[in-house]
């Protein structure tokens, strides 16, 4: 088999020219002479070069711009280079920095090795030595700073049970979970309704060290209240912190409480403890808490319809989820793994969208989110008849078209009867998704016999799609 070049063995294979082209090196010499030989030699290999005389100026040059190396004298005036790389190595932990010095003693070597230096040369140098260290450096760093792409490259894909992102955003909230979920701390995950709120907080679950113990979900929101009297929140909703203990408890559409179910919710977070239903004892649980609302809780708080101490106890860490229409570079992403994932539920060859189809959806503002993305998918996929997918079987809000003009956009060389075989077929994908493929009930509303109905289905090619998804 041919060698096959990753992102990360590319670079080191490439022409001086090509890794110089792009590449900016900092010079940090106090000596004029120093700083114009290397000028020449540098610029002729092609890099950028930039010149600073001592610490100060160098570190005023890194924080306005970007750079690929730092070139940094030992014997600095004021602060000497042993004395900034520290610093540099603090703020700029990628950026690689090879010292230059006329006193090449080892324990100098062996500090500027430990302060974070990616080589060590001595004055006078060879130039030939000093290019390929540089290249090595830049190569290297290149190359690892590629390798953090690759990584975050993986997130793109199903990361945290499924959730689909390469946006900015996403990515970033990616690293925020990942961060979070280890920690005890209590979460409050906001977010348009369809966001993928549950779906975060079964990440944070799953990539704590309490993913081994019980996740449980509970909607707040239609929690009565009556259901909350005796003892304390949830201890009376049959015992969901106890079944939680060890894990993790989701209260979702936290906004919608009442004020009453917020008080007694709030005793048990407070302290851990509640009597269960009918005892006398009170009981103390280990349970991290997640909560979700779709409700602007600080404007809930002003408007007093939310508790200020439950709100500050419950946004210890706060992630904010994105409505769709902001990360709009997503919606490819999550519309191919819906057609992959309706596709195989329906025993389907995988659909895919035609261009006209995909821009539709990406110029969509998705009042519905993510939610609102996968319900039109699943109706795509199961209206289609071939493995295409194009903006004809898209609704009519989504293309700006009436249903009326959907049914008409056929093939110019369609016969009178290859098109109202088609609007019967829509129509009968229609009823039967309507009757939740229930084909005794389709038949029933269609006032026509079980067995004409079947004949139809067979002769139009409808799949029938499997039931058994909630």
């Amino acid at each position: 088999m041919p060698e096959v070049l990753s992102p990360l063995n590319q670079s080191a294979l490439l022409p001086t020219s090509e890794i110089a082209t792009d590449a900016k090196i900092l010079v940090i010499d106090d000596e004029a002479g120093i700083r114009e030989s290397l000028e020449v030699l540098l610029t002729l290999e092609g890099y950028t070069v930039e010149m600073a005389i001592d610490g100060e100026e160098g570190l005023a040059l890194l924080e306005r711009g970007s750079y690929d190396l730092v070139l940094l004298d030992l014997a600095l005036p004021g602060q000497s280079g042993i004395e900034l790389l520290p610093q540099i190595h603090e703020r700029y932990p990628d950026l690689p920095v090879v010292m230059i010095t006329a006193y090449g003693t080892v324990d100098n070597v062996v500090e500027a090795v430990r302060a974070g230096a990616e080589n060590f040369v001595q004055k006078p140098w060879d130039n030939e030595k000093l290019l390929a260290d540089i290249r090595s450096a830049i190569a290297r760093h290149k190359a690892e700073a590629e390798n953090v792409q690759l990584k975050r490259a993986l997130k793109q894909r199903y990361n945290f049970h499924n959730i689909v992102g390469k946006s900015e955003i996403m990515l970033r909230i990616f690293d925020l979970v990942s961060q979070v979920a280890p920690s005890r701390s209590t979460v409050l995950i906001q977010g348009e309704s369809g966001t993928g709120k549950e779906l975060i907080a079964k990440a944070l679950h799953a990539n704590s060290p309490r993913k081994d113990k019980p996740f449980v979900p509970v909607n707040t929101g239609s929690m009565p209240s009556e259901l909350l009297e005796s003892t304390s929140a949830i201890a009376t909703k049959k015992g969901l912190f106890e079944v939680a203990n060890g894990g993790t408890l989701f209260l979702d559409e936290i906004g919608n409480m009442g004020m009453d179910t917020q008080a007694k919710i709030l005793r048990v977070l407070q302290d851990r403890r509640f009597t269960p239903l009918g005892g006398t004892q009170e009981t103390q649980v280990d349970v991290r808490i997640v909560a979700a609302t779709n409700v602007d809780l600080r404007q809930a708080v002003r408007d007093g319809k939310f508790r200020d101490d439950l709100f500050y106890r419950l946004n210890v860490i706060s992630i904010d989820l994105p409505p769709l229409r902001s990360r709009r570079e997503d919606i490819p992403l999550l519309a191919h793994r819906f057609l992959d994932y309706f596709s195989k539920e329906n025993d389907l060859e995988t659909r895919k969208l035609t261009p006209d189809a995909m821009r539709a959806l990406v110029d969509y503002e998705w009042p519905g989110n993510v939610r609102e993305l996968e319900n039109i998918i699943e109706r795509g996929v199961v209206l289609s008849s071939t493995t295409i997918i194009d903006s004809a079987l898209l609704p009519g809000h989504i293309t700006g078209r009436s249903f009326q003009d959907a049914l008409l956009e056929h093939n110019p060389n369609s016969s009178l009867f290859d098109i109202l075989e088609d609007i019967e077929r829509r129509i009968i994908i229609e009823k039967l998704e309507r009757c939740a493929w229930n084909q005794t009930d389709a038949a029933e509303q269609f006032h026509i016999p079980l067995s004409t109905l079947n004949q139809k289905i067979k002769r139009l090619n409808i799949e029938i799609r499997k039931k058994g998804r909630e």
